[in-house]
C-alpha cells in the first residue's frame, strides 16, 4: 500500500482469500465490514455481520457465538439437487437423483429441520449410521418420496427400528456392511412380518487419498469384498430374497482432494454395478457415498485442505461415467444417490470470537550497542553482530546470533554471566531477528528457518474461545479454516499474529492460516484499539466442527444465533432464534457433579467464616450469591470491561 494506492476492501478480499473459499456467500461492504450474500448477489440482500453482532450484544448475549445462516444451508441443498437434476437431463440419463444428507456431519435439530424442509421440494432424504441417528431420521424424514439410508454396524434393535420405519411409511434401505448382518435382517424380518429393502456396501480396491483414505481399499473398516458380495447374492437367491436387494453403495472417504481418484472409484463402482445386474440383482439405486470436499485453503489444489474440482465437476463425473459404463454394457441406468454432507453444511456456520488482548515476548527493546571495554566477550560479540547486520549477510548473522544466545543460556546456568548480562544478549538477539524479518519481507525466496521466525515473532492475539470445542480439526489434523476480521477490512492489517485460545493448554493455538499458496504461519490483523472490540470469524465450521467439540477445560457449547435473510427489513436480516450455550452447571453435571451440592458446600464454608468473625455477614451473602451466579453463567470469558 502507498499513499497513491490506499488499502481497499479488494485488498482484504485477496488477503483473506474470501472469493476462493466463500462460494460467493461472503463479501465486504463500503464500511469495511464482512457481510453475507445469502443469494450470492453483492447487489443484495446483504447481511452485515457487524450489525448482527450489535443486535445480539443488545440482547446481552456473550461471546463466543455461533452464527448460523440458514439461507446458506438451504441454498446449498438447492444447488446440489438442481445441479444433479440439470446434469441428468442434459446427459439424457434415465435415472433420478435422490440424495441423502448424512446427519453425522451436523446432527443439530435446527440443521436437520432446515435440510428436510427445503428437501421436500426434491427427493432429498437423510442418512444415519447409529441407533440415535436412526431414531432422529425416522422422526424427521417425513417426505414419502425420499430415502432413508441406514449405514454402520447393526444389532437386532437397530434392524427392528429400521423395519418399524417401513411400517410407518418411510422408504428405509438397510445397507449391509458385513455379511453376517443379512442373517439378523432375515430373522427380524420374519418375526415382524415385514419385507425389508437392503443395499450392499462394497469395498473398492481404489483408495481415494486425503486424510480419510483408510475409509477405502481392501482393508477398509466397512463393506464387503467382491467374494463376499457374490456370497450375499447367492444367499439371497437361495432364500428367494434377491428382490430385497435394491441398492449398491460404496464410500471412499471424506474431503477427497483429487478428482482423478473420484473418477477411478466411480469407474470401479459402475463396473461392479453392471456385473451385479447381469447376475440378476434388481438394483435400482447407485449410492456413490460421500467424500465431496470443499476448498478450505482457497488453492483449488489436491492438498488435503482443498479440492482440484468444483461441485459441478463432481456431479458431471458421477452422471456421465455411470451413464457411459451402463450404456456400454446395456445396463439400465439406476437412480443416483449421494451422501454429500460437508459441502452442504460447512459454509452456513461460523464462530465469532472477541479478541481480548495480545502477547509479544520479543518486542524490540532499546539496547546500547556501543562497544564497551567492560563488556564480557559474549556481549561484545552480539553487539558486533547487531551493528554488522545487513541485507546481504542476514543468514550468516542469524546463525551466529543463535549460537551466541545458546552460549549465553549455558553461561548463565554455569554462573559465568549474570541475569542482566543474559537479558542484554537475549534482547539483542530478538532485535536482530526482528530486523531480519523486516529486511526479508518483500524477498521472493527466504530460507525456511528465517521464514519460521515470522511465526515465532508474531503477536499472539488472545481469543475468547476453545479450539477443542469450536474448531477441533484445526488442532487434531491441522485443518486450515478461513479466519477473517469482521470489521476494519478497508484498513491495511499492519500486524502479523497467531491465535491463542483461553484453554490452559499449549496446543490451544492456531498458527496455520490461508495464504496465496494455501498456507502461511501468521494471520494479518489490525492493531487493537483501546475501548474498541475486535472480532474474528472462524468460517466453514458447519461440517463436523459444530458437533465434534469436547469438554476440554469444561468449556461447553457456544451461544447460538440463527439468522435469516429478510429483504424487507432495513438490515436485510432477522434473528429467528437465540439458543443459550452451556452454563458452568450444565458442563459440571455432565461430569457427574451436583451444582446444588457445590453451592451448599460454599455456603456452609462462608457461614463458618462469618461465625468466626473473619467475614462480615453482608460480605458473606454477596460471596455466596456470586458463586451461585457464576455456576449458572456462561463458561467463556465475559466481555464486560
Amino acid at each position: 500500500m502507498t499513499q497513491n494506492n490506499p488499502w481497499t476492501s479488494e485488498d482484504s478480499l485477496n488477503t483473506y482469500q474470501i472469493p476462493r473459499w466463500g462460494e460467493g456467500y461472503f463479501g465486504i461492504n463500503n464500511s469495511g465490514n464482512l457481510c453475507v450474500y445469502p443469494d450470492k448477489n453483492p447487489a443484495g440482500p446483504i447481511m452485515n455481520i457487524k450489525d448482527i453482532i450489535d443486535e445480539v450484544k443488545k440482547e446481552g448475549l456473550e461471546f463466543p457465538i455461533v452464527f448460523r445462516f440458514h439461507d446458506i444451508l438451504r441454498s446449498q441443498v438447492k444447488k446440489l439437487n438442481e445441479t444433479f437434476n440439470e446434469t441428468i437431463k442434459e446427459a439424457n440419463f434415465q435415472g433420478e437423483y435422490c440424495g441423502v444428507y448424512p446427519i453425522k456431519v451436523n446432527q443439530l435439530r435446527e440443521v436437520i429441520e432446515e435440510i428436510t424442509d427445503i428437501g421436500m421440494d426434491y427427493r432429498y432424504g437423510l442418512e444415519a449410521g447409529s441407533k440415535p441417528e436412526l431414531l432422529t431420521v425416522l422422526a424427521y424424514n417425513k417426505n414419502p418420496r425420499s430415502l432413508t439410508i441406514l449405514n454402520g454396524y447393526k444389532d437386532r434393535e437397530y434392524i427392528e427400528l429400521a423395519l418399524l420405519g417401513r411400517q410407518i411409511g418411510r422408504d428405509v434401505i438397510i445397507v449391509v456392511e458385513k455379511l453376517s448382518e443379512i442373517h439378523t435382517i432375515m430373522s427380524v424380518a420374519a418375526e415382524m412380518n415385514v419385507e425389508p429393502v437392503i443395499g450392499v456396501r462394497a469395498k473398492l480396491s481404489t483408495k481415494a487419498g486425503g486424510k480419510w483414505s483408510e475409509s477405502s481399499g481392501d482393508f477398509a473398516k466397512f463393506g464387503l469384498s467382491v467374494p463376499e458380495i457374490l456370497d450375499l447374492i447367492q444367499l439371497l437367491k437361495d432364500e428367494d430374497k434377491l428382490h430385497w436387494l435394491k441398492l449398491f453403495h460404496f464410500h471412499v472417504g471424506s474431503q477427497i482432494p483429487d478428482i482423478r481418484m473420484i473418477k477411478e472409484c466411480l469407474t470401479e463402482g459402475a463396473r461392479i454395478y453392471t456385473n451385479l445386474r447381469e447376475l440378476g440383482a434388481p438394483i435400482e439405486y447407485f449410492d456413490v457415498g460421500g467424500g465431496v470436499g470443499i476448498n478450505y485453503d482457497g488453492t483449488m489444489s489436491n492438498s488435503s485442505s482443498s479440492t482440484n474440482y468444483t461441485l459441478d465437476d463432481y456431479i458431471g463425473d458421477v452422471v456421465y461415467i455411470l451413464k457411459d459404463i451402463c450404456d456400454l454394457n446395456n445396463t439400465p441406468h439406476p437412480n443416483i444417490v449421494s451422501e454429500t454432507g460437508r459441502a452442504i453444511a460447512a459454509h452456513h456456520s461460523c464462530v465469532i470470537t472477541n479478541v481480548f488482548g495480545k502477547i509479544n515476548l520479543t518486542d524490540k527493546r532499546v539496547v546500547d550497542t556501543t562497544p564497551n571495554d567492560k563488556d564480557k566477550l559474549i556481549i561484545k560479540k552480539i553487539k558486533a553482530l547487531s551493528t554488522e547486520l545487513n541485507e546481504k549477510n542476514y543468514q550468516d548473522i542469524y546463525n551466529d546470533a543463535c549460537i551466541i544466545k545458546d552460549e549465553a543460556i549455558s553461561g548463565f546456568k554455569l554462573g559465568l554471566i549474570n541475569l542482566t548480562e543474559r537479558s542484554i544478549v537475549e534482547s539483542l538477539y530478538w532485535n536482530i531477528c526482528n530486523r531480519i524479518i523486516e529486511m526479508t519481507q518483500d524477498e521472493e525466496y527466504v530460507p525456511d528457518e528465517i521464514r519460521s521466525l515470522k511465526s515465532v515473532l508474531a503477536d499472539k492475539y488472545l481469543c475468547n474461545f476453545s479450539l477443542f470445542q469450536s474448531a477441533p480439526d484445526a488442532w487434531a489434523i491441522d485443518q486450515i479454516l478461513p479466519i477473517v476480521p469482521i470489521t476494519r477490512l478497508n484498513e491495511q492489517p499492519t500486524n502479523e499474529c497467531t491465535l491463542a485460545d483461553i484453554t490452559c493448554d499449549s496446543d490451544g493455538k492456531i498458527n496455520h492460516f490461508l495464504g496465496s499458496d494455501g498456507n502461511r504461519s501468521t494471520l494479518p490483523v489490525h492493531d487493537l484499539k483501546d475501548k474498541e472490540e475486535y472480532y474474528l470469524g472462524l468460517f466453514l465450521t458447519g461440517a463436523y466442527q459444530d458437533i465434534m467439540g469436547d469438554m476440554h477445560n469444561l468449556f461447553g457449547r457456544l451461544n447460538e444465533v440463527h439468522v435469516y435473510c429478510d429483504d424487507e427489513d432495513p438490515t436485510d436480516f432477522y434473528i429467528e432464534e437465540i439458543i443459550k450455550g452451556n452454563s458452568a452447571s450444565d458442563v459440571l453435571e455432565i461430569m457427574q457433579y451436583n451444582s446444588k451440592e457445590m453451592c451448599k458446600i460454599i455456603k456452609v464454608d462462608v457461614d463458618k467464616k462469618i461465625k468466626e468473625g473473619k467475614i462480615k455477614p453482608r460480605r458473606g451473602v454477596k460471596l455466596t450469591d456470586f458463586y451461585e451466579k457464576s455456576i449458572t453463567g456462561y463458561t467463556y470469558l465475559s466481555s464486560e470491561k
